[in-house]
């Protein structure tokens, strides 16, 4: 989706127009789609975990129903030292014991640098689409940079499974 800042209304949620079919792609070819996001505002205060659950839903409804196998989302706050929060694989890994994947097999895909710092500390492939909102320094770089999630999706049709 596009960024917003600290998230917590789902009326501010845009989908990227490829997303929907990039996902299908992936869940067709048998992958599963599981979104790691850091949401440090409700740890802020800005919003509940439950407003938060409402933006999920609507992300959900945009990309259409039955795509997405796992949420899991970071509360806490950048300096608390969490495990959890990206760039730790706290996330992954928990998505990995729920989910049973792969991680050495699996794709990591992102728009910032700590989305592929996350992909490696799990030992995933990284894919880091660039949207304009960060463009990393060479040594942040991941495994493919692309313009968009369907071309992600192509690298990981081809790479994958």
């Amino acid at each position: 989706m596009r960024d917003v800042e600290y998230c917590g209304d789902p009326k501010k949620v845009e989908v990227f127009a490829d997303a929907p079919e990039a996902l299908r792609r992936l869940k067709g070819a048998g992958f599963k789609i599981i979104i790691i996001t850091n949401q440090s505002g409700i740890g802020r205060g800005y919003f509940s975990a439950a407003d938060y659950r409402a933006v999920e839903r609507e992300v959900e409804r945009q990309v259409g129903p039955g795509l997405i196998d796992g949420t899991y989302f970071c509360a806490d706050l950048p300096d608390n030292g969490s495990m959890r929060r990206k760039p730790e694989a706290g996330m992954v890994r928990e998505a990995q014991v729920d989910h049973r994947i792969d991680l050495a097999r699996s794709f990591f895909v992102g728009d910032k640098a700590i989305d592929a710092e996350c992909g490696r500390r799990a030992g995933t492939r990284t894919i880091l689409v660039q949207t304009g909102i960060e463009k990393p320094p060479a040594s942040e770089a991941a495994d493919w940079k692309v313009s968009n999630l369907l071309e992600a999706s192509g690298i990981i049709l081809r790479h994958g499974l």
